[in-house]
């Protein structure tokens, strides 16, 4: 159910997996799991052998992690996909709603709010806001770069509040590291070692970023969750439900426009401008499905405290 919820969550721009798994409680959990693939593999294994490395990896708990997260893909894919394209009013707003309801569960998590915490909700607010405005920047195929790429994407993708896919767009790389894919899975090994090298920063920001979070998480827990608080906070300007779209990519010629229609095959939205549900319809043409709206923020705000009060039930039986 978390998994799944996780994957759902990966293939919605600017909705990040790290979320989902901090609100379900597992976060931490995710973490000591992603971190304890490393060094400390080999004395694992010669203590208990491959049980050992087992539960030394939290094996259980991966793999039905895992094989959640890839069936919530699927269904995002071909569910939230779809409302993407159809009604993307409705569901944007019922992600504000899990977004402004992460935040506040996230920020009651902070024992003591003092300066120091309150500063880094204001760092984290204004860091996570600013990358929501900045407009994306040229790519490079250096291998250098495409290893930083994917070092820097994948440790966003574990941080609440921050899309790992968007900052593939803010450093140019999404027009390059996403043709890479389409072009192994069709079996043309052109662009292998681009990939591989994609996949070994991944790796890396995995192994790294994850003991950095643990390590905040252990020594400087409150204002960790200030600044991940702060984060979700700032990222709620991606998901407005009223956008004006006032930039696209044309994704097989890298072409900027300023305008097209957002459910096209061919273009990638890369900036868009809030505007007033009362104005969106006449800026735009589509349905401000008001109404709707506010319901479905109402539905995702509920839906995060009826998982809180859920997870306060286990841990009251534990």
């Amino acid at each position: 159910m978390k998994g799944a919820a996780m994957g759902m969550a990966e293939v919605i721009p600017g909705v990040s997996g790290g979320t989902i798994a901090f609100i379900t409680g597992i976060y931490e959990r995710l973490l000591n799991c992603i971190k304890s693939f490393g060094p400390s593999l080999l004395p694992a294994y010669k203590d208990g052998g491959i049980s050992g490395v087992w539960k030394h990896v939290d094996g259980s708990f991966l793999l039905f992690l895992m094989g959640g997260m890839l069936g919530g893909v699927v269904i995002g894919v071909f569910g939230i996909s779809h409302l993407l394209e159809t009604v993307p009013e409705i569901l944007w707003a019922f992600f504000v709603g899990l977004i402004i309801a992460s935040a506040i569960y996230i920020g009651k998590q902070v024992e003591k709010w003092s300066v120091v915490p309150v500063l880094v909700l204001i760092v984290g607010i204004v860091v996570s806001y600013g990358i929501t405005l900045i407009s994306p920047a040229e790519g490079n195929e250096a291998l250098w770069f495409v290893f930083l790429s994917g070092l820097i994407a994948i440790s966003a993708l574990i941080l609440p509040g921050i899309s790992g896919s968007f900052i593939l767009l803010l450093m140019g790389m999404y027009t390059i590291i996403i043709p890479a894919l389409k072009e192994l899975l069709t079996l043309n090994f052109d662009s292998l070692v681009l990939v591989i090298v994609f996949g070994l920063g991944c790796i890396t920001g995995l192994m790294t970023f994850s003991r950095v979070l643990s390590w905040t998480f252990k020594n400087y827990k409150n204002p960790t969750l200030a600044l991940l608080t702060g984060f979700m906070i700032g990222s709620l300007n991606k998901i407005w439900p009223w956008r004006q779209i006032t930039q696209c990519m044309n994704k097989e010629t890298g072409e900027f426009v300023t305008s097209c229609d957002r459910n096209s095959e061919n273009h990638k939205i890369l900036q868009e401008a809030n505007v007033s549900p009362f104005e969106y319809t006449e800026l735009t043409g589509y349905n401000d499905y008001f109404l709707y709206a506010i319901i479905a923020c109402v539905l995702g705000f509920a839906i995060v405290f009826l998982l809180e009060k859920m997870g306060g039930k286990k841990e009251e039986h534990a």
